[in-house]
């Protein structure tokens, strides 16, 4: 018989927890439910029988070959599985235990390891996570610590969980929307490679047996046919280098602010970007809020894991004022970032008291603005791709039968 730890509510909605032993998870599920219950979650002790989530959703883990590095998805399958089995009362050590022995990573295995070694030393569980930066950010470390310190560390995380999923969730959708016409674009500028490097001075070869004079496109069309099958390396070579400067140039904090300026002044793109890092912003404000983190902390937090440098200056100068005792909407305004709904949003939450709900309704906003934009753009762009790179084939077509008129002119 297996251990399962569960989490169900019964029909006036009040939530149950508990164990419940079984031969698998149905039998479990069918037990919970006899009795009158709706299951919400389910986790076995053993982790060659183990689930998480949503019982509804019947997802099932299957373990494979461990790999070395360490996923969104594994962090956030963590915080999913560490918030339902402290929700069921289950130890925050004998949860780690359970968890270790269901992660796909090997370094996440190590890293859990060693988070129940430092707790069994004396530490805190923020105080472990904190000593793996490159794993747990910031917002991780603080929503946590403000979990133990309010007693709701189950909750914090749940809402935690639910950040991460929705912040994947977006990044999968903006994703989606790009696959396409990268693939159409990378398909088409393949093809027109491959006519000029291999069809292109096949008929150059035909077209030398004929006493004639080429056209003009034709001419240029085996020009560049040559350069590129002549100069083809250093061509690589210098794409490759030029790529390999402007990331290191990317690196260095001038270079990273000058390029995330050019972004925000593109023309039709420059807002797309800044709703992008609201977004972000509003999303993680509205967790850390919810989650009972003071605003200056929230802020503080924002500022360091927002990941635009522009937009961390902006948070910085808004921490500040705050900490003067300003409002927010003043220096939201002054910063002239925020769009007149944001700040008026804002100014609402603070005066009525609900300023996580509100930052919750302006990411709802900004979320389905950025997805709406995407969609839109690929619209117009997937027939612009198609019309250029069909117009470039058509060129390189025209310049490859011009010769062969003239040589049927010729022969008539």
């Amino acid at each position: 018989m297996l251990k399962f730890y569960y989490i169900a509510r019964n029909n006036l909605g009040v939530k149950e927890t508990g164990v419940e032993e079984g031969l698998n998870q149905e039998e479990v599920v069918s037990k919970i439910q006899s009795r009158g219950l709706i299951v919400i979650s389910v986790i076995s002790e053993d982790a060659n029988a183990s689930t998480s989530g949503s019982i509804s959703a019947s997802v099932k883990i299957k373990f494979k070959q461990k790999r070395d590095r360490i996923t969104g998805a594994d962090l956030t399958l963590f915080c999913r599985q560490l918030s339902t089995l402290l929700g069921a009362g289950v130890t925050i050590l004998k949860s780690l235990d359970i968890i270790s022995k269901q992660v796909v990573s090997k370094k996440f295995y190590a890293v859990i390891l060693s988070l129940q070694k430092n707790m069994e030393a004396g530490l805190s569980f923020h105080e472990a996570m904190a000593r793996y930066p490159k794993v747990f950010s910031d917002l991780w470390v603080n929503l946590v610590e403000s979990g133990e310190a309010s007693g709701n560390l189950a909750v914090v995380l749940s809402r935690l969980a639910a950040y991460l999923e929705r912040a994947a969730e977006f990044k999968s959708k903006i994703i989606s929307a790009l696959i396409y016409p990268a693939i159409l674009l990378s398909a088409g500028l393949g093809a027109l490679f491959l006519m000029a490097v291999k069809i292109v001075p096949t008929f150059a070869e035909v077209f030398k047996g004929f006493n004639i004079t080429l056209p003009l496109l034709t001419r240029i069309l085996l020009m560049v046919s040559d350069f590129l099958r002549f100069n083809m390396i250093a061509i690589f070579l210098v794409i490759g280098g030029a790529i390999f400067a402007f990331k290191k140039y990317l690196n260095t904090n001038i270079g990273r602010r000058n390029f995330e300026s050019l972004k925000f002044k593109m023309p039709i793109f420059g807002e797309f970007f800044m709703a992008l890092n609201v977004e972000r912003f509003s999303s993680e404000m509205s967790t850390l809020l919810e989650s009972g983190v003071p605003i200056l902390y929230s802020l503080e937090i924002s500022e360091r894991s927002v990941g635009n440098l522009i937009m961390a200056d902006v948070i910085r100068k808004i921490k500040d004022d705050v900490r003067e005792g300003k409002s927010l909407r003043e220096p939201l305004e002054k910063s002239a970032f925020f769009d007149p709904m944001f700040i008026q949003m804002v100014s609402i939450g603070e005066e009525i008291g609900e300023l996580p709900q509100m930052f919750k309704k302006i990411n709802t906003f900004y979320e389905e603005y950025c997805g709406t934009f995407l969609t839109r753009f690929i619209a117009m762009f997937e027939p612009f791709i198609l019309l250029f790179i069909g117009g470039l084939i058509g060129i390189m077509v025209i310049g490859i039968f011009l010769p062969i008129f003239e040589i049927a002119k010729i022969g008539g």
